[in-house]
């Protein structure tokens, strides 16, 4: 069984999510936000690490997944998410995890078959990967999608090593439920 904390970075909201691997299964632990909307962006940094910290401390993750930034036009804002990003990295490396990164279309294409997908169809991959009783909040599902593609990325892995590059159906089609 292991553990991995997905992460959505965001200057105001950063999102999380825990799951659990088992065997052929995953299974959803939890997820929230780290909100820090009113906050100077030193505080919202502080904010983000504490929050990060005591996720960390809480679920004891194996593996550190986190999601790279997106730039785009908006030079200010891809600083922020970078801060976001840089101080989440931070309270992993205090604990040792290990990191993974993966772009925002690497991460849909595993969860939903496509890199181009909306959020709303992050959020509907992830309620049925995980078979919650809700629609997950837009950053909830984005972190949970960073783990659930950390997950189908190792599974991958592992299968081709196995089969020598033989592979014949993806490993999406071996996971999905």
């Amino acid at each position: 069984m292991i553990t991995i904390l997905g992460i959505d970075p965001g200057s105001c909201i950063t999102g999380y999510g825990i799951v659990q691997s088992q065997k052929k299964r995953i299974l959803y632990i939890d997820g929230g936000c780290i909100k820090n909307r009113l906050a100077d962006m030193p505080n919202r940094l502080k904010t983000i690490y504490d929050g990060v910290q005591k996720i960390i401390h809480k679920y004891r993750p194996d593996i550190f997944a986190v999601e790279q930034i997106f730039v785009s036009k908006n030079v200010s804002s891809a600083l922020k998410l970078s801060q976001a990003k840089a101080v989440a990295i931070l309270a992993a490396v205090k604990n040792q995890l290990p990191i993974f990164e993966y772009s925002t279309k690497k991460v849909r294409k595993s969860v939903v078959g496509t890199g181009s997908a909306k959020k709303e169809h992050i959020q509907y991959a992830v309620h049925a990967i995980l078979k919650l009783s809700s629609h997950p909040q837009s950053d909830i599902a984005d972190a949970l999608a960073v783990a659930i593609a950390h997950i189908f990325s190792e599974n991958y892995k592992i299968k081709k090593k196995r089969f020598k590059n033989k592979i014949s159906i993806s490993y999406l089609e071996t996971y999905h439920y």
